[in-house]
């Protein structure tokens, strides 16, 4: 898509009544706590399939995904696990853009994406830059040091988006920024509300 017709973050997270935390900053509801459009202060009755077509984008959009990548991974989490939603919801938890933006060392998805891709990340001490890639139990995940000083993560530090999550461990100073997953993160980790009923309905024939 050309980012020229690509829709605003805040009236994304409008559109589906939902902060949407890994867009980056706070407050699309504070102002229009509605859906955009002229229409959008009316009461609108959704029909079913409306209402788990959104209930899907809230996780497609907060985590920066295609739609055919979030199908490849809904199958994936199909033959994983019974209570498919839950193994979806773990594996993406874990992808290393997420791991980074739930760390702090970045105030959204895409930022932590452009830590990711421009090399600033270690993984076990070796530069990984595939953003997808899934961080396992005691792995050590750290910025290189010449990252220590780049503005988007001291930014993050100083404002981070989100509090750090239980399920994370962080160790920061001025000379290390590390983090490490102490237990597996459960459906309840996603940083938002999320309907797991619709999400399963939504892609009961995928």
């Amino acid at each position: 898509m050309n980012p020229k017709n690509k829709i605003p973050r805040f009236k994304l997270q409008r559109r589906l009544m939902v902060e949407l935390p890994g867009l980056g900053k706070a407050g699309a509801l504070d102002r229009k706590p509605y859906p955009p459009g002229q229409h959008g202060q009316r009461r609108i009755k959704y029909s079913e399939h409306r209402l788990q077509l959104e209930e899907k984008q809230k996780i497609r959009i907060h985590y920066g995904l295609r739609e055919e990548q979030l199908i490849r991974l809904v199958k994936k989490a199909k033959k994983s696990d019974s209570r498919w939603c839950h193994a979806l919801i773990n594996s993406l938890e874990k992808r290393l853009d997420n791991i980074i933006f739930r760390g702090g060392f970045a105030q959204s998805i895409a930022s932590a994406n452009q830590l990711i891709s421009h090399g600033k990340i270690l993984i076990n001490g070796k530069k990984v830059t595939i953003r997808s890639y899934t961080v396992k139990q005691r792995d050590l995940v750290s910025l290189k040091a010449s990252a220590l000083q780049n503005q988007a993560y001291l930014f993050a530090k100083h404002s981070p988006r989100l509090p750090l999550p239980d399920w994370l461990t962080k160790t920061e100073s001025d000379t290390e920024a590390t983090l490490r997953i102490n237990a597996e993160p459960a459906f309840d980790a996603v940083p938002f509300a999320l309907d797991e009923s619709l999400v399963t309905s939504y892609y009961s024939k995928t």
